[in-house]
C-alpha cells in the first residue's frame, strides 16, 4: 500500500459522486485525516461527476498551478428545451419541437464552438458580480449583467447522437462553463439544450482513472491514522 502522509502534503485525486458539493467532499476527508490544511482545485457542480482534486498540507501551495490546467470533460446535453440553471438542478421548460433538427445540423455547429471565444458565465454559477455571487440574484429571480469573458475549447467532438440527447468530449481552458457550452449549443440550434449529465475525466496530467472513490479514501486514510497511532 502506498504509503501518505496527509499532514506533511499530498494530492489525493477523487472520483466525486453525484449530488456530492465539492466542498461536502474536502469537508468529509478533512474531518477523517484530522488535518488543518485541506482544499480543492477546482469545484465540480454537484450534478457533475467525476474527478476532484483534493491538496492536503504544503501542496495546498499547488492549488493554482493544478487549476490553471487544460480540463477534460464528457457531457450530454437535450435539445429542444431548457431549463434556468441550464441543468437538472431547475424545472425543464420551453420545450419545443426538434425533429427538424439533422445530424448534420449538429455536426456543423462544431468550429463555431471550437478555439478561442467569447462566453457568457451561466446565471446559476458562484462568480461573483458586485462582490455577490450571482446564484444568489438567480435564486431571487434577479437578473444581473455578467460581462463574457475568453476561453478556448481545444478539442470538441459529438460521441453520440439519440435525439433529443446529444453526447460529446470536451477539452477546454480553465474558465470555461460546460453549461454555458450547451446553452449556447441549443440556442445556436434554434431550440434550446440544457445539460443532463457531466464528468469530469482529466485535469491536466491528472485522470479520473487513478482516482478513488470518498469511501475508499475514507479506508486509506483510516489506515494512516491508525498507524500514525501505532507509531506514537
Amino acid at each position: 500500500m502506498q504509503d501518505f502522509d496527509f499532514v506533511a502534503g499530498e494530492t489525493v485525486l477523487v472520483d466525486k459522486p453525484l449530488e456530492w458539493t465539492s466542498f461536502g467532499v474536502v469537508k468529509k476527508l478533512r474531518w477523517e485525516m484530522k488535518v488543518k490544511k485541506v482544499g480543492h482545485a477546482g469545484t465540480l457542480d454537484p450534478l457533475a461527476t467525476g474527478l476532484l482534486i483534493l491538496c492536503t498540507g504544503k501542496k495546498t501551495k499547488t492549488i493554482d498551478q493544478i487549476q490553471g490546467k487544460i480540463k477534460e470533460y464528457e457531457g450530454e446535453m437535450v435539445i429542444g428545451a431548457t431549463t434556468p440553471s441550464v441543468d437538472l438542478e431547475t424545472e425543464v421548460e420551453n420545450e419545443v419541437d426538434f425533429s427538424h433538427i439533422t445530424e448534420k445540423d449538429v455536426q456543423d455547429l462544431l468550429p463555431q464552438f471550437t478555439g478561442k471565444i467569447m462566453q457568457v458565465p451561466p446565471m446559476h454559477s458562484a462568480i461573483k458580480v458586485d462582490g455577490v455571487r450571482v446564484y444568489k440574484h438567480a435564486r431571487k429571480g434577479k437578473e444581473v449583467k455578467i460581462d463574457p469573458r475568453e476561453i478556448e475549447i481545444k478539442e470538441l467532438e459529438i460521441t453520440s447522437i439519440d435525439f433529443p440527447k446529444i453526447q460529446f468530449r470536451m477539452v477546454c481552458s480553465k474558465g470555461t462553463y460546460v453549461r454555458s457550452f450547451v446553452r449556447d449549443f441549443g440556442e445556436a440550434l434554434g431550440v434550446g439544450a440544457y445539460m443532463s449529465g457531466l464528468r469530469r475525466t482529466k485535469i491536466g496530467e491528472y485522470d479520473v482513472k487513478d482516482a478513488k472513490t470518498v469511501e475508499e479514501w475514507i479506508e486509506v486514510i483510516r489506515d494512516w491514522r491508525n498507524r500514525q497511532e501505532i507509531k506514537e
